[in-house]
């Protein structure tokens, strides 16, 4: 199936799920949603607008570094005048003394992906034609959080399942073994799997519903372990960087 390749590093991260209210989650790998997001808001899609061709594009992660969870704790209102408090439901504002309101934000700290999109080449040429000049800034999960490039590995790939086995992998290479387990999470199980794949069920597939906002549907994914050369492992900063720009050169 052809496909392009994403990296997916940066400072933070966070791929929400099943967030509600003042608790913004985030899973422990990049969601379908997310990455949708990421590309439409690249291809000038505003939020709440149709997909169009982009939802049958079709993701596959591969498990760089899980990162570390981080929890940040949010307020927003506290210390104003009534005027300047948060907006009510009913039109008001907050009284002051009782404005505050208070969030809990999960990210992934220092996390690594690697996601193959596959679909038809047409949509993919024009994924990275707007992800090489892209209409919003795209961001991993949230605004707040950046990517760091390269963000495209390269041109289209006609097997982007095959090539997700042949990028270097962000991580240090363990001491004296010959090769290193790496998990990939998809739509389907990986045809190299080491074990039989776990089966779960996530809520990050969009969905049009009335008054412009998307509802998700739960789809069944698979967590697939594989057993990848330990060679791979390029490490992570400079290191990796300069593997990385030795793979791009060798396309």
């Amino acid at each position: 199936m052809p496909g392009i390749l994403l990296r997916l590093t940066g400072p933070l991260q966070s791929w929400g799920s099943q967030s509600r209210f003042h608790l913004r989650d985030t899973a422990a790998y990049p969601t379908r949603s997310g990455l949708l997001g990421m590309l439409a808001a690249a291809c000038g899609i505003p939020r709440g607008g149709d997909l169009g061709e982009l939802a049958q594009l079709d993701f596959t992660v591969r498990v760089d570094r899980p990162g570390v969870r981080t929890l940040d704790f949010h307020t927003v209102g506290g210390g104003l005048p009534r005027d300047w408090t948060v907006p009510t439901a009913e039109g008001g504002r907050r009284p002051e003394g009782g404005a505050t309101i208070v969030t809990r934000r999960h990210y992934l700290a220092d996390a690594a992906f690697v996601a193959a999109v596959t679909g038809e080449t047409s949509v993919l040429e024009r994924v990275l034609h707007a992800l090489a000049k892209p209409t919003w800034q795209p961001f991993l999960g949230r605004r707040s959080c950046p990517p760091e490039q390269p963000l495209s590995l390269g041109a289209i790939h006609d097997d982007a399942l095959a090539e997700l086995l042949r990028v270097p992998i962000a991580r240090t290479a363990p001491r004296g073994a010959d090769d290193v387990g790496i998990d990939v999470v998809g739509s389907r199980p990986f045809p190299q799997a080491a074990v039989t794949p776990a089966r779960t069920a996530i809520a990050d597939d969009p969905v049009a519903s009335t008054g412009g906002e998307r509802g998700f549907r739960r789809r069944d994914v698979y967590v697939s372990t594989l057993r990848l050369p330990a060679r791979l492992c390029a490490g992570i900063g400079d290191l990796y960087l300069d593997r990385l720009a030795t793979y791009l050169d060798g396309q």
